[in-house]
């Protein structure tokens, strides 16, 4: 049983990828802050796996405090990084807080992963790195545009810092998992999207919308150049998305990567609208939503979605969830909580 340390474990995709690990036959142990989540959803987690995981509530942009955890589990085959903020519009009011904290603690996992010899770094980026892209669908290769925001920026100089590091340290390999907008929540509807603060992501603004946590929900511009001029994006269920880093870990682990760092694309491969999303959510819960159309909103892409060829073929990983079978499991994890 190979042991993997979760940054972020105790968020919505931390902790729906310790599911997927555990039941692929790892051991893990999580480490969260607690700022954008709570240890609830470790009971859910519990539930479904009959594993109970240990977090560590500590914040990785203190060095002294993360060197503990390396300290205490000296038999670490790797680490998933998940753990950042990632507000866009709160990184463009706070830039220099973003800086800081998803940049030091990069900066501190993978100083102890050097001390500590652990070899083998999955790194959470994002398909914010693209910018507002010259060309659809993005591939791995495709170049960055200006960052939107500085959470995306964040992305770009987290890359840019796994890239330099790998060419420097060979003993250390890396894989860069770029997402589009992860969505849905664990089929028995034990663990999903549930952040202390408020929710910004698109699919649980609608369910909370339609549960009556919002009175209203705000489509953010419907004069994009777009098809129906709202922003479209690629939606990837989190249940497909935490399995591509079981199996990135994997490739890693078995040695059969083609460099020590390699980059993937995470999307359906397809792009939807905000209203597109708004009609699917109706059309499978049978609830009509509330809302109305705002103004643009800063940082905000107009539309990107991704090439997933290369995680087909480099990591056998293809998504086997819709966007009924997100909003389906989305909405089944709203009536449930």
């Amino acid at each position: 049983m190979k042991k993997i340390l979760v940054t972020g474990g105790t968020g919505y995709i931390g902790s729906h990828t310790l599911v997927d690990l555990i039941q692929n036959g790892f051991d893990v142990i999580s480490v969260d802050n607690l700022s954008n989540s709570t240890e609830d959803c470790l009971v859910g987690v519990e539930q479904i796996t009959g594993k109970k995981v240990k977090n560590y509530p500590i914040d990785l942009a203190n060095l002294d405090a993360t060197r503990k955890i390396f300290q205490e589990h000296s038999d670490l085959a790797g680490v998933i990084h998940f753990a950042a903020l990632k507000l866009v519009g709160e990184s463009v009011e706070k830039p220099l807080k973003y800086f800081h904290n998803n940049l030091n603690s990069l900066l501190n996992i993978i100083s102890c992963m050097q001390e500590f010899k652990v070899p083998n770094l999955i790194f959470s980026s994002s398909c914010s790195v693209y910018g507002n892209s010259k060309t659809l669908p993005v591939t791995e290769s495709t170049p960055f545009q200006e960052a939107e925001s500085p959470y995306a920026r964040t992305k770009q100089m987290g890359e840019q810092i796994c890239t330099d590091i790998a060419q420097a340290e060979k003993d250390l390999n890396f894989v860069l998992l770029r997402y589009f907008n992860p969505a849905g929540a664990h089929e028995s509807a034990l663990i999903g999207e549930s952040p202390s603060n408020q929710p910004s992501n698109l699919v649980p603004v609608i369910t909370g919308t339609a549960i009556g946590k919002r009175a209203q929900m705000t489509v953010f511009g419907d004069d994009y150049d777009t098809r129906d001029g709202s922003n479209i994006r690629d939606y990837i269920h989190v249940m497909d998305l935490a399995n591509a880093h079981t199996k990135a870990l994997q490739l890693l682990i078995e040695n059969r990567q083609a460099s020590n760092l390699e980059i993937f694309n995470l999307g359906i491969g397809d792009g939807v609208s905000v209203l597109e999303a708004i009609a699917a959510f109706e059309s499978i819960s049978g609830q009509k939503l509330n809302y109305k159309i705002g103004p643009r909103r800063p940082g905000d892409v107009i539309a990107i979605y991704a090439n997933n060829q290369k995680a087909a073929e480099g990591l056998g990983w293809k998504p086997t969830r819709d966007m009924d079978k997100i909003m389906e499991s989305a909405w089944a994890w709203e009536q449930k909580r």
